[in-house]
């Protein structure tokens, strides 16, 4: 197996405001999309929980999504010019000039530049090939700006998605190049492996219109130390997509970016096209976990505003 890993600097990386320790930090395993075979692919997303795949997208494709996400928060006085440095202004003027967020975060998400990435020919040949027969998309996109100081808790994705079909996978994109002081995606290694845990995440009722309360309270260093296991990470770069099962327990790194920088990815879920979609994530205007759509989503909030805690 390919046992391809791109070191990084841990002093970098913070969890809930505190650096990590050296000895928890390891790098994500890459693999090689174009070079192994879709079996062999398969067989480590099984065994891993996760496959990272370098280059996959069209790196120029990726780079033109993410200005387009920008202009349109730079707009709402969100992002400096120029918006290729993704700097914050620390303020915004989003809800003196736009009437529904909802129905604007809606707009930012379904971007022709953005969709071109998150479901376009290059993706969809990747996840047809990790499903083993013809994939599909959910409509619904989580995309997701990340200011300094602001992370995503440890979670499983499953209490949200498991619903219509038993192969749905998470592909996490990062929109430009993020290194681990942006505060990207952090794994759990072996955590798809963890039956205490994926058992109550399953006993969660993702069918209610609340948002079900599935974070860790154990913080990402104290769960590591207690499994014996590392918390899995990289230096991002365009054109990479990590996808994982639902069954994965993740979370993110701390932005602690000293530019002032924005981190910007997105995530969409993909399963059997064979397989029914919940209706939930899917059509020109789905309702989403809780029944308001995008309004529900951290991404709706003036970027001034503290995240849910999701």
């Amino acid at each position: 197996m390919n046992t391809k890993a791109s070191q990084f600097d841990v002093s970098g990386c913070r969890s809930q405001g505190r650096p990590l320790s050296a000895d928890l930090l390891a790098p994500l395993r890459e693999s090689d999309f174009e070079a192994e075979s879709d079996d062999l692919l398969r067989q480590r997303l099984h065994q891993d929980g996760y496959l990272l795949l370098r280059g996959v997208l069209d790196r120029d494709q990726v780079l033109a999504a993410r200005m387009e996400v920008f202009e349109r928060l730079a707009v709402v006085g969100e992002i400096a010019h120029p918006v290729s440095e993704a700097r914050f202004t620390g303020a915004s003027r989003r809800r003196e000039t736009v009437d529904d967020l909802g129905r604007f975060w809606q707009s930012v998400s379904e971007g022709p530049a953005l969709r071109m990435v998150s479901h376009g020919a290059k993706i969809q040949r990747v996840m047809d090939a990790l499903c083993g027969e013809a994939s599909q998309a959910h409509d619904y996109l989580f995309l997701r700006p990340g200011v300094p100081g602001q992370a995503t808790d440890l979670h499983y994705d499953h209490p949200f998605f498991a619903r219509g079909s038993e192969s749905i996978y998470t592909a996490w994109t990062p929109l430009g190049d993020v290194p681990v002081v942006e505060g990207p995606l952090m794994v759990v290694e072996g955590s798809n492996h963890f039956n205490d845990l994926i058992g109550a995440a399953r006993q969660v009722d993702y069918a209610s219109n609340e948002t079900p309360q599935v974070q860790l309270s154990t913080a990402p260093d104290e769960l590591a130390r207690q499994r014996g296991v590392h918390l899995l990470t990289t230096d991002f770069r365009a054109g990479d997509v990590i996808v994982f099962s639902m069954t994965l327990l993740h979370g993110s790194l701390d932005n602690h970016s000293s530019q002032g920088r924005t981190r910007l990815s997105c995530d969409v879920r993909w399963q059997p096209a064979r397989d029914p979609v919940d209706p939930r994530y899917q059509g020109p205007t789905p309702s989403g976990t809780t029944g308001v759509g995008y309004a529900e989503l951290n991404g709706a909030k003036p970027l001034t505003e503290p995240w849910h805690k999701r």
